[in-house]
């Protein structure tokens, strides 16, 4: 079945090549469409489109579907085209004439608009969610690993103090950064589009403000042509969002890779969550953080292929809008499942000592006795040709690491204003 259909047959290679495999990404979408179904069904009662007893049959109909969809068992089949021609033959098969009312005044444009928008609202709000569950495992590690100092790098060369609980909340910082856009995305999903039709409106005397409420969104899109002109630049911006989330997530477990390796010695991670080698039974990879990192930067190729094939569409609605159905929700999925993976792996992150006394550390406290000579009356520029010269005869010695006092620095990591920041991007 096709919502389009008239009546006429359709090349089958034709049929495969457009219909593609919107069946199997449909199924993320049913409970979506549903839901806009119910609220359409009403709205029409409302207006007095349907009568009172059609709306309460339809909306029957369509709390069983759901009850399928949440059981797991409804499909849709080859016959149908997608989610929507299923759930409309399910109407006409139970309901006769009434089922069929159910696509006056929309069309499949805008219920595929609706649906996509309620499905982004929802799961960015999810992946919102897994996002602060992350920064709050990091900001507990920082805390319980502050102490511990972790050589800092600059150009992959030694470089200066740092500690475990500066690395573990400079990255729950950063994503504090990424709870922000993906607060804008939330911004930008949340209007409805319901209404817009194929993009021009319709002569139905419609009430798009009684489904803007009824389906929880926070505004209408008013504009029935931008309503249209939504479709790609919601999945631009989730994709978009859903990439910056993935960048900061990428070079974490870049660093935790590095960290476990032996030349680094930092870290490891219980057994259970490491692989090994099929003829070196010593080692202990770390496949997982190595996986989140490649999976990561798939993610980041995925926002710029949304901009590639939708920066020059002129407006109304193409085709082409069905090639990025595909691959927002794979984003959307994909980042969901990194998140709860990642939060349950460092959770479980074993500590180490770092060694100071290794040679390789002879210089991290360079600059603190650059500092130290500067507090004690030097120039700095004297103080650090002075280092310099020592450690170039190499009659450096590294004496007490200096403590750092200001905010956000190693010995003052500023845990809870970190904190405060994460509660404020809620209400951003």
């Amino acid at each position: 079945m096709k919502l389009w259909d008239k009546g006429l047959s359709i090349d089958k290679k034709i049929e495969k090549f457009t219909v593609g495999n919107d069946r199997e990404l449909d199924m993320f979408l049913a409970k979506y469409d549903l839901i806009a179904s119910k609220a359409h069904a009403k709205m029409l009662g409302k207006v007095g489109i349907l009568n009172e007893n059609e709306v309460e049959e339809i909306i029957k109909e369509l709390q069983k579907l759901e009850s399928q969809v949440e059981q797991g068992t409804f499909s849709i089949e080859e016959e149908f085209e997608d989610v929507h021609s299923k759930i409309e033959w399910e109407l006409t098969k139970s309901l006769g004439d009434t089922g069929k009312k159910i696509h006056t005044a929309r069309s499949r444009n805008d219920q595929v608009l609706v649906a996509m928008q309620l499905y982004f609202k929802d799961n960015l709000s999810q992946i919102y969610s897994k996002t602060e569950n992350l920064i709050d495992v990091l900001l507990k590690l920082a805390e319980e690993h502050k102490e511990k100092v972790l050589p800092g790098y600059t150009h992959l060369q030694v470089a200066m103090p740092s500690s475990f609980g500066l690395w573990f909340s400079a990255y729950a910082e950063l994503l504090i950064d990424d709870l922000y856009l993906l607060n804008a995305g939330l911004r930008i999903v949340d209007q409805n589009p319901l209404g817009s039709a194929a993009g021009y409106g319709s002569s139905f005397p419609i009430d798009r403000e009684f489904t803007t409420k009824e389906l929880g969104f926070s505004a209408l899109k008013y504009n029935v042509v931008a309503a249209q002109m939504s479709r790609g630049k919601s999945e631009r911006t989730v994709t978009s969002n859903i990439a910056s989330l993935s960048n900061t997530l990428s070079r974490f477990a870049m660093d935790i890779c590095l960290y476990m390796s032996q030349n680094f010695d930092f870290i490891t991670f219980p057994d259970e969550l490491t692989t090994g080698s099929s003829i070196m039974p010593h080692k202990k990879n770390p496949d997982v953080f190595e996986l989140i990192r490649g999976k990561c930067n798939k993610l980041q190729a995925i926002a710029n292929e949304m901009i590639l094939i939708t920066n020059n569409l002129p407006s109304g609605y193409h085709r082409d809008f069905q090639l990025i159905k595909e691959n927002s929700i794979y984003a959307v999925e994909n980042i969901k499942e990194i998140l709860e993976v990642f939060t349950h792996s460092i959770s479980q992150i074993i500590v180490k000592e770092v060694d100071l006394t290794d040679e390789k550390y002879k210089y991290l406290f360079t600059v603190d006795s650059i500092n130290d000579l500067v507090m004690q009356g030097k120039s700095f520029r004297e103080a650090y040709k002075e280092i310099g010269e020592q450690v170039q005869t190499g009659s450096y010695k590294p004496g007490v690491s200096i403590e750092h006092t200001h905010t956000g620095s190693k010995d003052n990591l500023a845990l809870e204003e970190i904190q405060k920041k994460k509660q404020f991007a809620r209400n951003f």
